[in-house]
């Protein structure tokens, strides 16, 4: 993923919870009043985090170095393990059966294969 594409998938994902007039605040997803599941959203459950992740991966080959990779891993690990799980469970306490279906059909990250 390019820098350029990164950073178009952030400003996308982010226009679209605006539009939806739904919370950003990654630290208050019981504030969410829509469940977005269109554009990159029909991609990944997690576009916004996936854009910064492939802003960091996208430093790392311009520095020319592994050992940059390693932020990269960092943040997925950390945001996949911390981030992720209370969103998701507030998004399953507010949206219930909707965000289940949703949640069924579109990765958390990005399809495999």
């Amino acid at each position: 993923m390019t820098a350029a594409t990164s950073v178009g998938l952030l400003a996308t994902a982010s226009q679209r919870f605006r539009a939806s007039g739904t919370t950003v605040d990654p630290l208050r997803p019981e504030r969410a009043s829509a469940l977005v599941s269109t554009g990159p959203f029909a991609l990944t459950r997690n576009p916004m985090y996936v854009g910064m992740a492939g802003l960091l991966v996208a430093h790392a080959v311009l520095r020319g170095s592994p050992k940059a990779l390693l932020p990269a891993a960092a943040f997925v690990a950390v945001i996949d393990r911390v981030q992720i799980p209370p969103e998701e469970t507030a998004m399953a306490s507010l949206f219930g059966a909707e965000y289940e279906a949703y949640r069924s059909r579109v990765p958390r990250w990005i399809r495999r294969g």
